[in-house]
């Protein structure tokens, strides 16, 4: 099997953007980020506080420039800012060949702004503005959580003509707030003069987590009826979201953005590797392949998909019927949808906040042992 040939060559042909969910200095380094471009169709990479303080906890990739940090007295917030916008302007400027011959679509690099400021709206505009300014390369997105403070946020990055990738989308309603965020911003650029066809936005819908969730609950009920709905709420909202999609971009109001040279904004499935053994592992990239939706994957994923993925075609847009019945019968056994999908934001912006606080002790950790080693 080469990698034209391969179930990712497949999914691609089918109109889904692979991105890696994953990135590291050694990957930037060693050519790594390079060969997963040229041999396993990944167009994009997205990045979060876990993802940073992973990289930094493991080999020596970073010990030259904390050094540097170090010497010049930074403090760890300057440092965490300066090390993680170092590795996403040098994968950007790996991807940009990509950026460029998808008109902008792909190629695409995600770095996030700080967690903390995921309900303080003036906060988050501010460091997507300082963010979007220090990588200064056009296929750079800025990842804003979708709460309800970060909407306002988005637009106005939006208006500014800053990118982003609106990430913890978790119920329908929120991803139909979000797709209006993204409207009015365009409408305001556009009252700017600014050039629509520049500003790009995904929304990163989670599919995992809603899983883990809902069974949970479903293993408390813990009858025949409630077993059998297992794993299925993930896809069935997903499914629910990419409809929800293709009704808000038919609208007279997006064809007239549309028309004057915006891009829509894509899904993306987030949080697409399997929690449970139980299940196949290429379940939420294979039965989530439909066309113009982004699949941030981390590599374990990736590779599974690349080895045994089957992919069918489009397993979205012939199932809302499918979908509305899985989420009906949840409602009929008393679970709420609107409490699971509250819980998820909720834990999901704390879990950010943690992976935060660990990446700031792993910097302050490397910033003092580099200080101590320059005294010695």
């Amino acid at each position: 099997m080469t990698e034209s040939t391969s179930p990712l060559a497949d999914l691609t042909a089918v109109g889904v953007s692979i991105w890696l969910d994953d990135l590291s200095r050694e990957r930037i380094a060693t050519g790594g980020l390079q060969k997963l471009i040229s041999e396993r169709n990944v167009v994009g990479v997205t990045t979060n506080p876990t993802i940073f303080a992973s990289a930094l906890a493991k080999g020596e990739a970073y010990d030259a420039q904390v050094a540097e940090l170090a010497a010049a007295g930074t403090s760890v917030t300057e440092a965490v800012f300066e090390i993680t916008t170092h590795d996403v302007t040098a994968a950007s400027d790996i991807f940009r060949p990509v950026y460029d011959a998808s008109n902008g679509f792909d190629g695409r690099v995600s770095i996030e702004v700080e967690p903390g400021l995921a309900h303080d709206t003036a906060g988050t505009i501010a460091e997507a503005k300082t963010l979007w300014a220090k990588v200064d390369r056009p296929n750079v997105m800025i990842k804003i959580p979708a709460t309800v403070a970060g909407l306002e946020a988005i637009t106005e990055s939006i208006a500014a003509g800053i990118s982003v990738n609106v990430t913890l989308i978790f119920s329908l309603e929120r991803h139909r707030a979000v797709i209006n965020a993204y409207l009015n911003g365009l409408e305001k650029a556009k009252a700017a003069g600014l050039d629509l066809s520049t500003i790009h936005s995904v929304a990163s819908f989670f599919v995992s987590r809603v899983d883990t969730e809902i069974d949970k609950r479903l293993d408390a009920i813990g009858t025949a009826e409630a077993t059998a709905l297992k794993s299925k709420a993930g896809i069935a909202n997903a499914r629910l979201a990419y409809q929800v999609y293709e009704q808000a971009f038919d609208s007279e109001r997006a064809k007239l953005l549309l028309a004057s040279g915006a891009n829509k904004q894509r899904p993306l499935w987030a949080s697409t590797g399997v929690k449970s053994p139980d299940l196949p592992d290429t379940l939420y990239v294979t039965e989530l392949a439909v066309a113009d939706v982004v699949n941030t994957m981390p590599e374990k994923t990736l590779e599974a998909t690349f080895d045994h993925g089957v992919i069918e075609g489009d397993r979205v847009t012939g199932f809302y019927d499918d979908a509305n019945a899985v989420l009906d019968s949840l409602a009929s056994l008393g679970i709420s949808y609107d409490d699971v999908t509250a819980v998820l934001e909720k834990e999901g912006v704390e879990k950010f906040i943690v992976s935060w606080g660990e990446l700031l002790d792993t910097v302050t950790a490397a910033l003092d042992a580099a200080r101590v080693g320059s005294t010695i």
